[in-house]
């Protein structure tokens, strides 16, 4: 199981006036032991549809049918067009499990042509799948590289091109299931009341992890025993609940708003840019205060941010992630004299050795920390951190008195964005 460690955060490791003391916690357990019983009421009800997916075993049998007709056609090549919560949970997927001898995953999240292009150049389009993942199919980027991709594939295979095309969207409306209902496109189905950055235990995030060879049922079982967790009222006994009051209180009573989510793993890289779309969309919606998020990745970001962390002003929090067991790669044993310190060391060690040197030299200034650590980087942990994350925006809207579902600015940018688009000409 990981574990989450809020030592660098309190009161008694970086002084009452700079961290957490004990008493805030304190004056915050009888409003979140009443959250909690909240949350699972309002489950009872059917609200927080996200939480219950990782029940369905429908789906998940309706993935993995899927992923072996795929392989069953030899597909060697995954083109996945999908933005937001539809590409950054497939995103931190591919970084964990693509292998070179997994199949090939491309994520097309951009409408940049230089990128598009040089991806397009290279891809046999008749041994790829493209998977469309659009809840509604009203989403320019997506739908715009999309049909783009579709006319490839239909000159490449010409009647048959609906084969090697799979959508997963809304399973009772919308734009793209009316056009796979017209093109005879399969669909594997995003539940209605479940927003697009909640959809990773969907096949939005079962279907990559299928894909890669990961497994499936492990990665689900890892999500509800973090969810088991979750539902204790027990402030210390329940991670989200933990994390969400630290977010918390390091914000409203230390002036502490922005939260660094900082990896010191580089196949963990897009969990601190899903977890930064997580609060960011969930809760950005009140100007006098709300958690902002900002993604980082250790080490490089000691080099360019750290000196702003450790001297700059007091406005940053952050939190690390770590995993414990790493892949074995050593140093030469015979360096030059000015290297004997690394001489022979794994390289997992000189990755430890620099999270402990930036929490450490963080605590020596008085900066708050937080460490979530997973044992392992594999499917049972990465099932519990994704739960973990998302459980813990539901608490925090509570705290924050935020509902965390819907995204109205955003959709003021999408439809300003169309009607640019509709005024405009086609390039010459």
């Amino acid at each position: 199981m990981l574990t989450l460690s809020i030592d660098g955060t309190l009161g008694k490791t970086i002084t009452p006036s700079m961290g957490i003391p004990d008493q805030e916690f304190s004056a915050l357990r009888t409003g979140v032991r009443r959250y909690v019983q909240n949350w699972l009421k309002e489950r009872e009800e059917g609200l927080h549809a996200w939480s219950m997916d990782p029940y369905n075993k429908a789906t998940m049998e309706k993935v993995l049918e899927e992923v072996e007709r795929v392989k069953a056609e030899r597909i060697r090549t995954v083109v996945w067009i999908g933005i937001g919560g539809s590409g950054l949970g497939p995103k931190v997927i591919q970084e964990v499990f693509e292998k070179p001898d997994t199949i090939e995953f491309i994520l097309l999240d951009t409408l940049d042509p230089a990128v598009l292009s040089m991806y397009l150049s290279f891809i046999d389009w008749k041994s790829t799948l493209i998977v469309i993942a659009s809840k509604s199919g009203g989403t320019l980027e997506p739908m715009s590289v999309f049909f783009h991709c579709w006319q490839q594939m239909k000159n490449a295979l010409g009647a048959k091109a609906a084969s090697h095309v799979l959508a997963i969207t809304d399973p009772y409306a919308g734009i793209l299931r009316g056009f796979c209902l017209e093109e005879s496109i399969r669909m594997l189905p995003i539940p209605p009341t479940v927003g697009g950055r909640f959809s990773i235990f969907s096949p939005v995030g079962l279907l990559p992890l299928a894909l890669l060879g990961g497994d499936v049922e492990t990665f689900l079982r890892g999500a509800k025993e973090m969810d088991t967790l979750c539902q204790s009222t027990t402030l210390e006994e329940n991670p989200a609940l933990l994390l969400a009051s630290v977010q918390f209180l390091l914000d409203t009573k230390r002036g502490y708003p922005l939260r660094v989510i900082m990896p010191y793993s580089q196949r963990l890289a897009s969990i601190a840019r899903f977890d930064q779309q997580l609060i960011a969309e969930s809760l950005g919606k009140n100007e006098t205060g709300n958690p902002i998020p900002m993604a980082a990745i250790g080490t490089q970001d000691q080099h360019s941010l750290l000196q702003q962390w450790m001297a700059g002003p007091r406005k940053f929090w952050h939190l690390f992630i770590r995993e414990e067991e790493k892949i074995r790669l050593n140093l030469p044993a015979d360096l030059p004299a000015n290297f004997r310190s690394v001489a022979g060391k794994g390289f997992g060690q000189l990755l430890d050795a620099c999270y402990m040197g930036t929490a450490q030299a963080l605590t020596s200034v008085k900066r708050p920390h937080a460490t979530i650590t997973l044992p392992e980087l594999n499917a049972e942990h990465l099932g519990q951190l994704f739960f973990l994350l998302l459980a813990e925006v539901v608490f925090l809207g509570k705290l924050y008195r935020i509902d965390p579902y819907g995204q109205p600015a955003v959709e003021v940018g999408k439809h300003i964005t169309k009607e640019i688009l509709s005024k405009g000409k086609e390039e010459s």
